[in-house]
């Protein structure tokens, strides 16, 4: 097993609860319905690769090839990118912020970074000894 990837998994799903609940109960009061679904769309990929975190550090002890550790690192990159920078929008947008100052390009770069860990995860579990 690889005790980051679980650690980091662990982290990353108990603060989904946490901003998931907060976006069901004090954000739906002071967002629009198009805000709160960005927000909501964060914390669906931050769980999403939470998962894919805990996996990857039981799938570690099969397959202890580094680009398994690579992917982990990779999906803790693209939660921090991705998920964070959705949640740094919505709270411009609801301070007012017109200008994001270049915040919603991170967005799609911490995808990238999700569906490259997916990729090195595939390529650590087809790697032969």
């Amino acid at each position: 097993m690889y005790r980051k990837a679980l650690v980091a998994g662990s982290v990353f799903a108990a603060l989904a609860v946490i901003l998931g609940a907060f976006g069901a109960h004090a954000l739906k009061q002071v967002l629009l319905p198009d805000q709160l679904q960005v927000f909501e769309t964060g914390v669906k990929y931050q769980f999403y690769h939470s998962f894919a975190l805990l996996a990857t550090g039981i799938i570690y002890a099969s397959f202890p090839f580094k680009q398994v550790k690579l992917a982990s690192s990779f999906f803790i990159i693209g939660i921090l990118l991705f998920s964070g920078s959705l949640y740094a929008l919505t709270l411009l947008k609801m301070n007012g912020q017109i200008g994001l100052g270049g915040v919603g390009i991170v967005t799609p770069i911490g995808g990238l970074f999700f569906i490259a860990g997916w990729l090195l995860l595939t390529m650590g579990i087809l790697k032969k000894n």
